[in-house]
């Protein structure tokens, strides 16, 4: 299993604490239930920030002028916006939500030119709330495809989810399905689509980075 650099440091740190915590437990000869009682939850705990940190290889949709899933996660949002930061006309938003089970590695929804990009600080609502979207800690970032057409995508954060990382910036020359960042805890991306996609998913569905089609623009 791969891991994502973000978990490098994080995974360091847990492994020290738990092989020092067994350590110590061992080296005072506790009791077998003491032993039990600490270490397993601790090692059930290390297993799963493992398992957050995971970053499996994906195969990219290939659909002609397709866009695909940003992130893994389930759709809760498909409807009609007033998008006023970068278009300010009407959209078609699709918001994904990463639960912290998720795969939280970030992808390129479209290949193209990184057109615009701007990091905003803000407040840690839900992510499911209706003004995270626009009040919370967040990115914003717009590929322009070769065909001139532009996609604009947000990260989130959310209440828990409170670090966001990016690796791409206006100039950037991106491909879809790459590594553009990641949300640590869960979260969410919403994608602005233009208001004649071709929609490709529904409500409560569960999609997967860079491997399922959302749209064809």
């Amino acid at each position: 299993m791969r891991i994502h650099r973000e978990g490098f440091k994080i995974i360091l740190i847990s492994t020290a604490l738990l092989v020092g915590v067994l350590y110590l437990l061992t080296s005072l000869n506790s009791p077998a239930w003491l032993l039990a009682l600490l270490g397993i939850p601790l090692l059930v705990l290390y297993v799963l920030i493992i398992r957050f940190f995971r970053n499996p290889e994906r195969k990219v949709d290939a659909t002609p002028h397709g866009i695909v899933a940003p992130c893994d996660g389930k759709v809760v949002v498909i409807e009609e916006v007033e998008e006023g930061e970068y278009f300010k006309d009407k959209r078609i938003q699709i918001s994904i939500f990463m639960s912290p089970l998720n795969v939280h590695v970030n992808r390129n929804p479209a290949g193209g030119e990184v057109s615009y990009f701007k990091y905003h600080p803000g407040k840690y609502l839900v992510a499911w709330h209706p003004k995270s979207s626009t009040e919370n800690e967040r990115t914003t970032a717009v590929i322009k495809q070769e065909d001139g057409k532009e996609i604009l995508f947000r990260q989130i954060a959310g209440a828990v989810a409170r670090r966001i990382r990016w690796y791409i910036k206006p100039g950037d020359r991106v491909a879809k399905g790459d590594e553009m960042g990641f949300i640590k805890f869960g979260s969410r991306v919403d994608i602005l689509l233009p208001v004649d996609a071709e929609i490709k998913v529904n409500l409560e569905q569960d999609v997967v980075a860079a491997e399922t089609l959302i749209a064809v623009v």
